[in-house]
């Protein structure tokens, strides 16, 4: 299994690579610079600031000077913030993306997984309606446009919970972001989880478990669970980077104190170091969390040998 993951990582490092190459190559390309604005600054404060970031030199020679300082682990400095390095930005921003993330990750996941298992046992019966309608609507409307919705019933008519803001410790804050960001993930863990809970138990051990006695709850348990699972778990990894990179939008929308703030303000002033070090980073993440369902699919299905 290690040399499996090792493998993996190697087999990464070329993926990785050919996407800093594309997002660099086409940011450079986008219409508008750093140090364009309304008011044209002086010829010499413009040289100056070009040698400063190094958009003095050939377009290749910048590519090879920003992959040799990722390598290094440095991703350069700001050109929105002052006196702040990308490296330092996304310290300061990633904890909260990260916690706000991986805690609607497992919201999603539980919520889903168990709606799955009612709507399946529940076939076409007024259980499995309703979790479909829900699914229905988490497919279809969009983040941003429930996040205005839920903002304007819950926060500005009813005043339950605070529409924008963060402040430290306080989970009510937290509600509204956390709800937008699984609600979708959910629906779609839920879609996979029916689906293959159906197919399950319908297979033959399943009938036969249920032929010698056992009782619904112990077949479920001992029986159908863990093969449900697996295309669920095929499913985690995509979904833990989806509410990564999707809680840049709802950061922004609730006013949140993570990367997102960076990273919006980033990519409309042009701050090239910005943009490409939140994508760097969530690429590492992505290809983590990949290898880590891999393993995870091993663990869950017997017949799966990495040799």
């Amino acid at each position: 299994m290690l040399s499996y993951a090792f493998r993996r990582v190697l087999g990464a490092i070329p993926i990785a690579l050919i996407a800093i190459t594309a997002c660099f190559f086409i940011l450079r390309a986008a219409p508008g610079g750093p140090f364009d604005g309304e008011r044209a600054l002086p010829p010499q404060i413009m040289d100056n600031l070009r040698a400063y970031y190094n958009l003095d030199k050939s377009l290749f020679e910048q590519y090879f000077i920003y992959v040799g300082g990722v390598l290094r682990g440095d991703f350069g400095p700001s050109m929105s913030y002052q006196d702040f390095s990308v490296s330092e930005l996304l310290a300061i921003g990633l904890p909260f993306s990260l916690m706000l993330g991986l805690v609607a990750f497992v919201v999603a996941t539980s919520v889903g997984i168990l709606a799955g298992m009612i709507s399946a046992v529940n076939q076409n019966k007024w259980p499995d309606f309703s979790v479909i309608f829900v699914v229905m609507i988490g497919l279809i409307v969009p983040n941003f446009l429930m996040a205005n919705l839920l903002q304007l019933l819950l926060g500005v008519y009813w005043n339950w919970l605070p529409v924008r803001g963060y402040v430290p410790g306080s989970i009510p804050h937290l509600i509204m972001p956390i709800l937008i960001l699984s609600l979708p993930q959910a629906a779609r863990v839920a879609r996979l989880m029916r689906g293959s809970m159906i197919e399950v138990l319908g297979t033959n051990y399943v009938r036969t478990a249920r032929a010698k006695g056992l009782g619904a709850r112990l077949v479920l348990a001992r029986h159908a669970i863990k093969p449900a699972l697996l295309p669920v778990v095929s499913y985690l990894g995509p979904a833990l980077s989806g509410l990564l990179t999707g809680s840049l939008v709802v950061e922004q929308v609730f006013a949140l104190p993570g990367i997102g703030k960076y990273f919006i303000s980033a990519a409309l002033a042009r701050d090239y170091g910005i943009v490409l070090g939140t994508t760097v980073l969530y690429m590492g993440v992505i290809l983590l969390l990949n290898l880590i369902v891999d393993i995870l699919y091993a663990y869950l299905d017997p017949k799966v040998r990495y040799r």
